[in-house]
């Protein structure tokens, strides 16, 4: 049927469902503990959010399509998760689900220190002190040592650091 013959109350546009944090093609999903029950927690929140009451039948379709598109991109990130657990002994060098404090040794900010803790892509958070383990910062750190040198391409230069200190919680 034309879309001339169509009213114009109907035509009804797809929501906007923003894609979750990319994972490069081939990375495993790797996720602490705490990003596994984060992500158990928003798929209940999202599954709770259906049952909410709405003010009309088409502000319940729409919304429900939402949440259905969202739903399924969580399910597809919980289905490929797999948790990294920290070995016990905790290791001495950086690996996933470490935090680490470095020292930057040349830039803008040199001597300044900051403490991030690797997680997975979906728990990531920098205001928050955590950064993903596909993230080229931590990338560069996995491996090192307290007291062993690290550098990244950042802009059109290479930001060189020095590992501080290695914790796991």
């Amino acid at each position: 049927m034309s879309r001339g013959f169509v009213r114009e109350g109907d035509q009804e546009e797809a929501p906007f469902i923003p894609p979750r944090a990319p994972l490069p093609p081939g990375v495993p999903n790797h996720v602490t503990l705490r990003g596994l029950r984060l992500l158990q927690e928003e798929r209940t929140a999202l599954e709770a959010d259906r049952s909410k009451p709405y003010e009309s039948e088409e502000a319940k379709r729409r919304a429900w399509a939402e949440i259905d598109g969202r739903l399924e991109l969580l399910n597809e990130r919980l289905g490929s998760a797999r948790v990294m657990e920290t070995p016990v002994p905790a290791p001495d060098d950086v690996r996933f689900g470490a935090s680490v404090t470095f020292k930057l040794l040349n830039g803008p900010q040199v001597g300044q220190e900051r403490t991030f803790t690797i997680v997975g892509v979906d728990e990531a958070s920098v205001k928050d002190g955590r950064i993903a383990f596909t993230a080229p910062v931590a990338r560069a750190l996995v491996g090192r040592r307290k007291g062993e040198e690290a550098e990244f391409p950042l802009g059109a230069g290479v930001q060189r650091l020095v590992v501080t200190a290695v914790a796991y919680a």
